[in-house]
């Protein structure tokens, strides 16, 4: 069957796929992943790459947590109270909470923590803003005081996005938040096995016999983490035909984001399940950088989104039309802030009109360097329509491509090309972090330099945006994010290139897999 499989897709099978650095007992259960990008960051506060958000997932663990439906549930907290006056919540955490060096969690644990995360994640630093003291009452409980009351307290420790709150040890909470750490002990319900680390080819995760799970029943990233095998080992696969294949042949028990023209060869196999395990559709971007030409013009990004033709792009990164539609919401279409308000103008794409903004900004033909990965197939796919539509307009257009890893290092320059900068890039994000304003990072326009990649500036959104944080009534709520996002179509942060389901594969011997906003490996069993 394997080298059917595998003769079918012009292939053939990897020898040793399945070896790993350190290869378990053959009594031990595994459950082996392809996932959608190599680990390269262990520091889940130093970036928002989905990969290193599943590995900070699987090791710590965090105050509250989204259920299935988005909801917030207490996830390390026992309980908690909030003031009358709404201005103190003291929180208790749960008994027999331990890190995997055995030290037990404490509040001294739990403060620094919260301290270095609003140090480096949006919706942490809004929370800080709102912050006038935290401090322990003993190892268990601690306290917050607020300047003034602020409804999303609970809902910011659960987001799932950016760089969570997650709980680190003080040793590394403490640690200088501009500078990633490589310590990988939580008190989360797998453990890491650094020793079996191998970059570009095998992550390794072991189940954590010390852990204590809540006792109600697992719901999206909520409830019971109970880890039902002993290992989960990724193999790093970047060509998505050798990944489907190993799947088919059952090399692998499970792909995370697979390439979707595949879908129609996997739904073939009668041991294979098709499923969109995410809540809510993923949105597709071009992000440009607003520090450096030619994007640090308004003018010029407002090209791209008049360039845009969203089915060009899904077509190439997502092919069947069953899995996407075009939107031009920023917080996503169908989600209760999902308006369309402002981009009326952009809602068919306009070559000449493009042309015309590009002129108007003054490009002069610089060269645009556009970085990419086809490591992520999707990414690769939207960067070459991006080249071609640019090369359009007349663009001096510079197309590097690099594994993933390489990807987030260059993002990370804020300098210009000629000194190792770049100017656009192509990506995707979770619906879960997109559809609120505050935790998409995307349309973040701090001016302090503390936003996410691509630093876009604009005072009067971030005025908007802090209304809406402070407004308790939900239809005014509403009216505030349409005029948000009418400011955001005149500051075009980023070209909205569509929204998509992602499914994932995996094999009908793994029972349990979770709906939750990021594909997570506890309550899976595994059959055989």
């Amino acid at each position: 069957m394997a080298r059917y499989l595998a003769r079918a897709l012009g292939l053939s099978l990897i020898p040793g796929l399945l070896a790993a650095a350190s290869a378990p007992a053959l009594a031990e259960s595994v459950i082996r992943v392809v996932p959608h990008a190599d680990l390269k960051v262990l520091d889940p506060s130093q970036t928002a790459a989905t990969i290193t958000l599943m590995h900070g997932l699987s090791i710590f663990d965090m105050l509250f947590a989204f259920d299935e439906k988005l909801n917030v549930k207490p996830q390390m907290i026992e309980s908690f109270a909030l003031s009358p006056d709404k201005l103190v919540y003291t929180m208790t955490l749960r008994p027999g909470l331990r890190f995997q060096d055995g030290t037990p969690v404490t509040s001294r644990d739990v403060i620094p923590s919260l301290e270095r995360w609003m140090k480096k994640d949006a919706v942490g630093t809004k929370l800080a803003s709102f912050l006038a003291a935290m401090a322990p009452v003993d190892d268990r409980s601690f306290k917050l005081t607020l300047k003034e009351p602020y409804g999303l307290v609970e809902w910011s420790f659960a987001n799932a996005s950016g760089s969570p709150a997650f709980v680190f040890r003080e040793k590394e909470a403490r640690s200088d938040p501009a500078v990633p750490f490589t310590e990988t002990i939580g008190s989360g319900p797998f453990r890491f096995v650094k020793s079996a680390w191998m970059p570009g080819s095998t992550v390794v995760y072991e189940k954590n016999p010390d852990y204590v799970p809540r006792s109600d029943a697992p719901d999206g990233l909520a409830g019971g983490k109970i880890v039902k095998v002993d290992r989960i080992e990724y193999k790093i696969l970047p060509d998505a035909s050798t990944a489907a294949a190993a799947l088919n042949a059952g090399e692998v028990d499970l792909i995370d984001q697979p390439a979707l023209d595949l879908v129609p060869l996997v739904e073939k196999n009668p041991n294979v399940t098709v499923e969109v395990i995410t809540p809510i559709p993923a949105v597709a971007v071009l992000r440009p950088n607003h520090l450096q030409p030619p994007f640090n013009n308004a003018k010029a990004r407002a090209a791209l989104s008049a360039m845009m033709q969203q089915t060009d792009f899904m077509q190439a990164a997502i092919g069947d039309k069953k899995w996407w539609s075009t939107c031009f919401s920023y917080f996503v279409c169908g989600m209760p802030y999902g308006t369309e308000a402002g981009s009326e103008e952009y809602r068919k794409p306009d070559m000449a009109k493009a042309k015309q903004l590009l002129g108007e900004s003054g490009y002069k033909g610089g060269k645009a360097v556009i970085v990419s990965t086809d490591e992520i197939p999707a990414q690769g796919a939207m960067a070459r329509v991006a080249v071609d539509k640019l090369k359009q307009l007349g663009v001096n257009v510079d197309l590097q491509m690099s594994d993933w890893g390489g990807v987030i290092t260059k993002r990370l320059n804020r300098g210009p090309v000629e000194q190792g900068g770049w100017s656009l890039f192509a990506v995707s994000w979770n619906g879960v972090s997109m559809a609120h304003p505050l935790s998409n990072i995307a349309v973040n326009t701090n001016c302090a330099g503390t936003n996410w990649l691509g630093w876009p500036c604009d005072e009067e959104a971030s005025k908007i945006l802090d209304r809406f944080i402070r407004s308790t009534d939900d239809a005014e709520k509403k009216q505030i994010a349409e005029s948000l996002h009418r400011r955001l179509w005149q500051v075009q942060p980023l070209a909205l290139a569509g929204q998509y389901s992602q499914p994932t594969f995996y094999r009908k011997s793994l029972d349990g897999v979770l709906k939750a906003a990021v594909l997570v490996f506890w309550n899976i069993s595994k059959k055989g």
